[in-house]
């Protein structure tokens, strides 16, 4: 029997180490990594590879990498992607995964940070895009806006947030309304370009154009 999305998300051992992650990117200072964002994660890559008309059991996988893809930030923040996807191979093998289906998704989860990033299958592509394009206020933790980091201040800027398709579903935009009074758009870049360049080579993986508006204004 295939291991189905809400398996994963029932599975008490997966919540604990999501939950642990976050609580340790909380002592870190990071913006929310918890269950808001993974669970954003998996309806955006679900809807990427559903809307181009990928396999039904290839969008369910998707969402289970997705879903899973922080863990790996229970053990350390730095080299989370490949860590993480060693847990994700441990727990969903104890669950009776398929070998070939596991290696999709730790493929996917071990290339999803930006510093190691390459969109190796679709599963992978769908979670760069849908992970690096979740910007929003509510991420943001810290409520001293005097003691605000410049990831802080960009994310907290963001007034509005959402991804789509275009018409056609040659592109998929990110399109945000920035408080230019908290954050300059310049900011956004120094912060998020490496992210909005690795989108863009993801996007060009499933054969479409990655777009980016900020303030009504295409900025790639």
């Amino acid at each position: 029997m295939a291991i189905s999305f809400e398996d994963v998300k029932n599975n008490k051992s997966i919540k604990c180490y999501i939950s642990e992650a976050d609580k340790s990117l909380i002592a870190l200072g990071y913006t929310e990594h918890s269950f808001a964002h993974v669970g954003k994660v998996a309806v955006v890559a679900e809807k990427i590879l559903r809307t181009l008309g990928y396999p039904e059991r290839v969008v369910e996988l998707a969402k289970i990498a997705a879903y899973m893809h922080d863990i790996g930030n229970v053990v350390n923040r730095i080299d989370h992607a490949q860590s993480g996807a060693i847990l994700a191979f441990r727990l969903l093998d104890n669950m009776g995964m398929e070998a070939g289906e596991i290696a999709q998704v730790i493929s996917a989860i071990g290339n999803h940070d930006e510093s190691t990033a390459v969109a190796v299958n679709p599963i992978a592509a769908a979670l760069i895009l849908a992970d690096k394009t979740d910007v929003r206020r509510s991420r943001v933790r810290n409520r001293d806006f005097a003691n605000f980091d410049i990831h802080d201040r960009v994310n907290y800027a963001v007034e509005e947030s959402k991804i789509y398709f275009s018409e056609d579903h040659s592109a998929i935009i990110l399109d945000l309304k920035i408080d230019t009074e908290i954050s300059a758009v310049m900011d956004y870049f120094e912060i998020f370009l490496g992210r909005m360049l690795l989108s863009r080579k993801a996007a060009e993986y499933l054969q479409i154009k990655f777009e980016l508006i900020i303030n009504q204004q295409r900025l790639l």
